[in-house]
């Protein structure tokens, strides 16, 4: 007696409806998750071409300078091919420091020496402040200097019998540029300048300066 086939009953059609059912919604799942995961990447990779572009543009420092706009000397008085040694001669300058930066430098005290012939004849010290964001702060510095030191200079009779004396001043302001509490930089910022004071005419000629960075 031939055997008979065995026949694998077909599943319900209710549980083949499931079956879809769950596998479409597995598909869509995954389907949502990969959008997710890319527009993630897409979002980071935006923002990280955004904070490159603003830390090499906006957040970028950029040093602050210093500038004598003029500079003046009071109370000069000669006697006899000579200084008064009882009166203080007074250089006045007007200093400017420009901030190029979308944030505030501010800075501690600074100083102002002047030279001349090699020996320091005067020194200032400017109080501390701040310079706002792409502004530019005036200041006045008023230097005294010693008439002793002045002739105590070698080529001293000798300038004084050309009517010219070279002047060299030094100035420094030490301070620091913070952006958003991330973005600091310490900055010294000097400034070299060499001029001529023409005693006829009372006045300096021929300034050159020349500025110094430190960090």
């Amino acid at each position: 007696m031939a055997e008979q086939q065995q026949v694998k009953p077909l599943a319900p059609a209710a549980f083949r409806d499931e079956e879809e059912v769950l596998s479409t919604q597995l598909n869509l799942r995954k389907r949502r998750y990969v959008q997710c995961c890319g527009c993630i990447s897409a979002l980071s990779l935006i923002l990280a071409v955004v904070v490159l572009v603003l830390f090499f543009t906006v957040f970028r420092i950029h040093d602050p300078k210093i500038k004598i706009n003029s500079v003046t000397i009071q109370r000069l008085e000669l006697i006899n091919g000579s200084l008064r040694n009882d009166v203080n001669v007074t250089l006045l300058a007007d200093v400017s420091v420009t901030n190029p930066n979308v944030a505030t430098f501010k800075f501690s005290n600074s100083t102002t020496l002047i030279y001349y012939g090699g020996r320091v004849i005067g020194e200032a010290i400017h109080l501390q402040g701040q310079a706002k964001a792409r502004r530019t702060l005036l200041r006045n510095v008023t230097v005294e200097l010693d008439p002793e030191k002045i002739q105590a200079v070698p080529s001293f009779r000798s300038d004084l019998n050309s009517g010219a004396f070279s002047i060299s001043s030094y100035s420094t302001i030490s301070g620091r540029v913070k952006i958003l509490k991330i973005v600091k930089k310490r900055v010294v910022v000097g400034l070299n300048c060499t001029t001529t004071y023409r005693i006829s005419g009372r006045q300096f000629v021929g300034e050159s300066c020349r500025p110094e960075l430190d960090f």
